[in-house]
């Protein structure tokens, strides 16, 4: 729950705007973006590590715990749409957004498919190379947009900083997008035998 409500805030904090009354009274807008995603982050191995410990498990926590973390990603990554690169175009592609938020609500839809045939889907190894991938790729991002708007380039020219980072977020959300799809393949394809059963 603390996640979903995080997510709110990390959304309202990174679309300040540059101008207007909030900003002359909050100007690290970006800055603490970055610290609510990260918090938001933690509490997801936060309530793991915590579950583990004390044994305990809910049908709540079963179905909210990857709703929020999907609720999560996807706000950024639609948010960084949103963002301008170099050349005034989007940082973030549309299609890129929508294979990512495609393949990750079609395997949520598998496993309730699977929980209603007393099947419980396991988290694969691809699976977490992919969520590793989307959570670094965020990251990155977003203290690329920090540094970019807040932190006057880190000392590096702008323009030049602007051009690099614009190209290193085109590439990350390029390999991000190959793993998702490449685990998704792979999840329904080890998986069919559940959604093809009523086929």
């Amino acid at each position: 729950m603390a996640r979903i409500a995080l997510t709110g805030i990390f959304v309202a904090a990174l679309h300040l705007p540059p101008n207007g009354a909030m900003p002359s009274y909050f100007v690290y807008g970006k800055t603490f973006a970055v610290v609510v995603f990260l918090v938001a982050s933690l509490t997801d191995w936060w309530d793991g590590w915590l579950a583990r410990i004390r044994k305990q498990y809910t049908d709540f926590g079963a179905l909210l715990d990857p709703v929020a973390d999907k609720i999560l990603t996807t706000a950024a990554f639609i948010c960084f749409i949103e963002q301008k690169n170099s050349s005034g175009h989007p940082l973030v592609q549309a299609w890129m957004v929508l294979v990512i938020v495609s393949r990750d609500f079609l395997i949520m839809g598998l496993r309730l498919v699977a929980r209603e045939q007393g099947v419980v889907l396991q988290a694969e190894w691809l699976g977490k190379h992919k969520t590793v991938s989307q959570m670094l790729t965020i990251i990155v991002v977003l203290l690329g947009l920090a540094a970019r708007e807040e932190w006057h380039c880190i000392g590096f020219d702008c323009d030049r900083f602007n051009a690099k980072f614009s190209v290193v977020v085109f590439w990350l959300m390029l390999i991000t997008v190959a793993l998702t799809l490449w685990s998704g393949i792979a999840y329904l394809r080890k998986n069919r035998q559940l959604f093809l059963h009523d086929a």
